[in-house]
């Protein structure tokens, strides 16, 4: 469920097109945690994102410490454990800021 792209500003282009690369970046952390070890090729065929920004996002991933390489494709370290609450709390920390915003503005 990718984000609809809409025409903004400055002001909000730049968190949007943040928000699709964690949303991209969560969907293939997903795929990874239920087909691993999965490859590029297949990871893309699963997930239905190109080859080039797979690759971009599983170097995310594994500099955050979340998947690490392994001879037949990625896999998930023990670190994702302790990471997936605190993208629950950041998630719903941003699901409460964009809700007051919308209040302040009407």
């Amino acid at each position: 469920m990718a984000l609809q792209k809409m025409r903004g500003s400055t002001l909000t282009d730049r968190i949007q097109t943040e928000l699709e690369l964690l949303e991209r970046h969560v969907m293939l952390l997903k795929v990874i945690m239920r087909s691993q070890p999965i490859g590029i090729i297949r990871l893309a065929e699963h997930s239905g994102v190109p080859q080039h920004k797979v690759r971009y996002s599983l170097r995310i991933l594994e500099q955050e410490g979340l998947i690490k390489p392994s001879p037949d494709g990625a896999v998930t370290t023990d670190k994702l454990d302790n990471y997936l609450p605190v993208l629950k709390k950041i998630l719903k920390k941003l699901e409460t800021t964009s809700k007051d915003l919308q209040k302040t503005i009407g």
